[in-house]
C-alpha cells in the first residue's frame, strides 16, 4: 500500500526513524499482516505504536461512516427521496452514539469542575438485596460444602440437567432457589447490544502493569481528529466540551489482584487465592454477611452503566480503575467488561491476552481487531511460562490431606458419580506423590526427564479415564469445595490435625497440574526438580508456544510484536509464525535516534596482560582469567566517568569473581579494594527484595560525583526494565556469552523437540540439529541484547558498549546484535590490544566535555 504522507499527530514533531516506524506499523495494520518491529529503547516507540495503530483506527471509522452515510441509493427514485433516506440513515446513524457522547461529555465537565473526585458528597452506594440469615430450611451450616449430584456420559459434558451453569458459574437449580428467595445472579454480563456494534478496536498489551501505565501517560499526550459523525454529535450535543472534543475511550484490564477493591479479598494474598475467595464469595451456600457488596447485579444496574462512563470519558490507567469502583461502590473487575464494545483501545497484560480461558471469562473477542503486543522480546518466553506448572512434593501431600479430611467428613454423604470421581481424584495425586517421592530417593541430580507413564504407576490408576476425571474436576468445583470447607474447619475446628497450616488453594493448583497430563504429548515434557533447599517438585515445560499464540493470530485483522531488542528475529518466523505465509508477514528495524558519534563499542578479546578473554564453560573458572577480568574492570572504572553497569552470565560466577577479588594475594592491595578506590561498588543479589535500594544508593553515589559500578547479571533484575540514562550509565559491560545449559534435562528435551518438528516439516535431520543451534544462540543474544539495551535512553545520551569476550568478535554473534549497535562498532580492530581500547575510550569522553 502506498504511505504517501500521512499525518499521525503525533505531539512532537517527530524523527524520520518515529515517522518511518508509524508508517510501516500503519500499513502492516491496514494489509492485515503480522509484524515484528524493532524500535531502541529512548527512541520513542510507544507514541509511535500510539500515533500509528489510532490513526490507522480513525481513517477506518471514517470508512464504516462513509460507508453508512453514502451507501449509494436506487437511481430511479426521486433525488429528494434519495437525500431524505440519507439523511435519515445520517440521523439513525448519529443518534445511536449521542446518547455516550453526552453522558461522557457531562462526565468530563464535570470531572474538570470538581478536579478530584465527581461524588464525594454523594450517599454510599446501593447494595444489592441480600439473602436471608438462614440457610433454607433442612440445610447443615457444613452442607453447604458438599458436592452437588453430578451425573456423567449424559451428552452434556459431564453435567446433569440440574447442573448445568450458566454464564455466572450458577447451576439451574441455584438459580431457582435464588428466584425464590427473590435474588438475582450475581455478576451481570451485558449483552451485545445492535446500538453499539463492536466495531475495531485496538489491544494492546505489555508485561507489566507499570508498563502499562506508562504507556497510557503517552496515550494522554495525543490529539486525534474526530470523524464526520462526531462533529453531528457535538451540533446536536447539549454540552459544549470544547477542551477534550476526541477523547480516546480507552479501557485498562486488569487481573482481580488489580482491581479487587473489597478488602477481605485481597488479604487472601496470592492472585490464585484472591480468584477462589472471590468466586467463593459468589456462591448461594455462602453465609449473606461474608458475601461481596460490590459484585454488580440487576438491582445496581445503574451504577455498572455509571462506573462504564465514567471509565470510558476520561483516559485512566488500573489504579484509577480500583479507585473509580471504590467511589461509586461497585467492583472494577466486573463491570470495566461492560465498557469492552463501547472502548477504542484495551490496554492488558500479558496473561489476560495470551490465555484464551482468560479472554473467554473476560468476554474479549479479537475477531477483525488489532493486537499490539509491547516488549515482545519475550513474548515466546511469556507464553511457555504461561502453560507450564509446577507442583512441589510439599503440595501434592497438602492436597491429599485437605482431601482426606474433606472426605473424613463428608464420605457417606457422597453419592453415585461423586464418590467415584473423588476417589479417582485421590487415587491420581497418590501415584503421582507416591512417584515424586521414589524420584526424590533414586535421584541424586537436580532434575531429570520423566515419562508420563512414570507419574501413572499408581494401582488401578491405568483404568482412570483422565478426560472424564479433569472435566469432572472442572465441572464439579471440588477443589474449591474441598478448600472452602478446610478454610472452615481451620477456623470453627482448629483442632484437627490434618486442617493445613494455610489458606493457600492448594488444591486448585495441583488442579492445574491434572490438567496438563491431558496436552498432547509432542507438546511439553515433564521434568523432576530439585530446586533450592532440596525442594521436590514435578514440572510440566510447555515446548511449542505456537499453538497458544495461533487462535490470537487467526482471530486479530493484524497482529503486532514491538520491542526495544527483537534481535534475532528468526525465532519468531520460525517458531511462532512457523504457519503464517511470508507474505502476510513483515519485520522492520531501525537504528538508533542518537548520532553515531555518541556510542563507543567494542569487544575485548585480550585483558592488559594479553589473557585471552573467553568465558566458556571450559575456561571460565580459571584464577587467571577471573583475574584479568578484574584488571579489566578496573581499568574501565578509571576510564569510563560516573556510572559503569557491568552484566555478569549469572548470579554464581558473579560469585565467584566477587569472591576471588576480595582475596588478599602477597600482601598486596586486592582488586576488589582498588575497585572501590575508583567507584562505589555495588552488586545484585540473587532473590533480594532491596533491589530499589541498590539502585537508590547507586544513584546516589554518581550524583555526588563518587561514580558507581553496579555488578549485575544477564536475566537478572538489572537487565529489564531499569532506566540507565545519562550518567547512570556511560559505560555497560558484558562479561560472556550467557549460554543456557546445553546439558540440562529441560534444553535437551528443547533442542530435540525442534530437530523433530524440523524433520516433521519436511526438512533434514542436519537442518533440525542447525535450527536447534541457532535458536540456542538466539537464546542467549536475546539476553545480551536486552541488557545493553539499558543505555542510551534519548537523543542527546551518549554511552560505552564493551563486549567482555573474543567471541563477541565472531561474525555469527555480532550478526545478532541489533542494528544500532553493530553500526556503533569503532573503526578500532574488536581484536586490538586492550590499551588500544582504552584510548579510544579515553577519547570518546574527552570528546564530550
Amino acid at each position: 500500500m502506498a504511505t504517501g504522507v500521512r499525518d499521525f499527530r503525533h505531539p512532537f514533531q517527530p524523527y524520520e526513524i518515529q515517522q518511518q516506524l508509524m508508517n510501516a506499523v500503519y500499513d502492516c495494520v491496514s494489509d492485515g499482516k503480522v509484524g515484528i518491529f524493532e524500535s531502541p529503547t529512548g527512541t520513542g516507540k510507544s507514541l509511535s505504536l500510539i500515533c500509528s495503530t489510532l490513526s490507522w483506527l480513525r481513517d477506518e471509522q471514517k470508512k464504516i461512516s462513509d460507508d453508512e452515510l453514502g451507501r449509494e441509493d436506487d437511481d430511479a427514485e426521486p433525488r429528494w427521496i434519495v437525500e431524505q433516506a440519507r439523511q435519515q440513515r445520517m440521523e439513525a446513524f448519529v443518534q445511536r452514539r449521542l446518547d455516550l457522547e453526552i453522558r461522557l461529555a457531562k462526565i468530563r465537565e464535570k470531572e474538570l469542575q470538581q478536579k478530584r473526585g465527581y461524588e464525594k458528597g454523594e450517599p454510599a452506594a446501593k447494595r444489592h438485596k441480600s439473602m436471608p440469615d438462614s440457610q433454607p430450611q433442612g440445610v447443615e451450616d457444613e452442607d453447604r460444602f458438599l458436592l452437588d449430584d453430578y451425573k456423567s456420559d449424559d451428552g452434556r459434558n459431564g453435567k446433569s440437567s440440574t447442573q448445568l451453569e450458566d454464564e455466572n458459574g450458577l447451576s439451574a437449580a441455584t438459580r431457582q432457589l435464588m428466584q425464590k428467595l427473590g435474588e438475582t445472579a450475581a455478576i451481570v454480563r451485558e449483552d451485545p447490544d445492535p446500538e453499539y456494534p463492536d466495531e475495531p478496536k485496538i489491544f494492546f498489551c505489555s508485561r507489566t502493569h507499570s508498563q502499562l501505565t506508562q504507556f497510557v501517560n503517552e496515550l494522554r499526550r495525543v490529539k486525534l481528529p474526530g470523524v464526520l459523525w462526531e462533529d453531528n454529535v457535538r451540533a446536536l450535543s447539549p454540552v459544549k466540551d470544547q477542551e477534550e472534543q476526541h477523547v480516546v475511550k480507552h479501557l485498562p484490564l486488569g487481573s482481580r489482584k488489580s482491581l479487587c477493591i473489597n478488602s477481605k479479598v485481597v488479604s487472601a494474598g496470592s492472585a490464585t487465592a484472591i480468584n477462589e475467595r472471590c468466586l467463593d464469595l459468589q456462591q448461594t451456600s455462602t453465609p449473606h454477611e461474608k458475601r461481596c457488596s460490590f459484585l454488580p447485579n440487576q438491582e445496581n444496574q445503574a451504577l455498572v452503566n455509571d462506573f462504564r462512563d465514567h471509565t470510558l470519558a476520561k483516559i485512566r490507567d488500573i489504579e484509577d480503575l480500583g479507585a473509580l469502583g471504590k467511589r461509586i461502590g461497585v467492583c472494577p473487575y466486573y463491570a470495566a467488561r461492560t465498557a469492552i464494545r463501547l472502548s477504542e483501545i484495551v490496554t492488558l497484560p500479558y496473561p489476560l491476552l495470551l490465555q484464551k480461558s482468560a479472554r473467554e471469562a473476560l468476554g474479549i473477542s479479537l475477531k477483525g481487531h488489532v493486537v499490539v503486543v509491547d516488549e515482545a522480546h519475550n513474548l515466546m518466553d511469556a507464553i511457555t511460562n504461561i502453560y507450564s506448572v509446577v507442583v512441589t512434593q510439599d503440595q501434592l501431600h497438602r492436597s491429599r490431606n485437605q482431601l482426606r479430611l474433606y472426605l473424613q467428613k463428608f464420605r457417606n454423604k457422597l453419592k453415585g458419580k461423586n464418590r467415584i470421581y473423588v476417589t479417582q481424584v485421590v487415587r491420581v495425586i497418590d501415584s503421582i506423590a507416591q512417584s515424586l517421592d521414589q524420584m526424590a530417593l533414586e535421584n541424586k541430580g537436580n532434575e531429570a526427564l520423566i515419562n508420563l507413564s512414570d507419574l501413572m504407576g499408581g494401582k488401578g490408576v491405568d483404568q482412570i479415564n483422565l478426560n472424564k476425571l479433569i472435566r469432572y474436576l472442572e465441572d464439579s468445583k471440588l477443589a474449591r469445595k474441598v478448600e472452602s470447607y478446610v478454610e472452615y474447619a481451620g477456623e470453627y475446628a482448629p483442632s484437627s490435625s490434618l486442617t493445613p497450616t494455610n489458606t493457600t488453594p492448594t488444591l486448585t493448583h495441583v488442579q492445574g497440574f491434572l490438567e496438563t497430563l491431558m496436552n498432547p504429548v509432542a507438546e511439553g515434557r515433564f521434568f523432576f526438580e530439585r530446586g533450592e533447599s532440596s525442594v521436590v517438585a514435578l514440572k510440566y515445560i510447555l515446548l511449542d508456544p505456537t499453538f497458544h499464540f495461533r487462535d490470537v493470530v487467526e482471530d486479530a485483522r493484524a497482529v503486532v510484536l514491538a520491542g526495544g531488542t527483537m534481535s534475532p528475529m528468526e525465532d519468531y518466523i520460525r517458531h511462532l509464525f512457523a504457519y503464517v505465509a511470508p507474505e502476510k508477514l513483515t519485520t522492520w528495524s531501525c537504528g538508533h535516534i542518537i548520532p553515531k558519534e555518541n556510542l563507543f563499542v567494542n569487544a575485548i578479546a585480550k585483558a592488559l596482560d594479553g589473557v585471552d578473554l573467553e568465558f566458556s564453560f571450559a575456561r571460565r573458572d580459571s584464577v587467571t582469567l577471573i583475574g584479568a577480568l578484574g584488571s579489566c574492570l578496573l581499568q574501565l572504572a578509571m576510564t569510563i566517568p560516573d556510572g559503569l553497569v557491568v552484566f555478569f552470565p549469572s548470579y554464581a560466577y558473579l560469585e565467584q569473581a566477587s569472591a576471588q577479588w576480595q582475596k588478599t594475594v602477597a600482601g598486596k592491595e586486592n582488586i576488589w579494594t582498588r575497585l572501590e578506590g575508583q567507584k562505589a561498588v555495588f552488586k545484585e543479589s540473587k532473590g533480594s527484595s532491596a533491589i530499589e535500594d541498590v539502585l537508590t544508593q547507586y544513584s546516589k553515589a554518581v550524583d555526588e560525583g563518587r561514580g558507581g559500578l553496579l555488578l549485575s547479571v544477564v536475566g537478572g533484575k538489572m537487565s529489564e526494565g531499569i532506566n540507565f540514562s545519562d550518567k547512570l550509565g556511560r559505560g555497560v559491560a558484558i562479561v560472556g556469552l550467557p549460554f543456557p545449559n546445553m546439558q540440562s534435562a529441560q534444553w535437551k528435551a528443547k533442542l530435540e523437540y525442534i530437530e523433530q518438528s524440523t524433520v516433521a516439516r519436511g526438512g533434514s535431520r542436519a537442518e533440525g540439529k542447525a535450527n536447534g543451534r541457532e535458536f540456542y544462540e538466539n537464546a542467549c543474544m536475546r539476553a545480551v541484547n536486552q541488557s545493553i539495551g539499558r543505555a542510551i535512553r534519548h537523543r542527546n545520551d551518549y554511552a560505552s558498549i564493551l563486549l567482555l569476550d573474543r567471541r563477541y568478535s565472531t561474525t555469527r554473534i555480532t550478526d545478532k546484535l541489533p542494528g544500532w549497535i553493530k553500526q556503533g562498532f569503532r573503526e578500532t580492530d574488536a581484536v586490538a590490544g586492550f590499551p588500544q581500547i582504552i584510548r579510544g575510550l579515553r577519547d570518546f569522553f574527552q570528546s564530550k566535555i
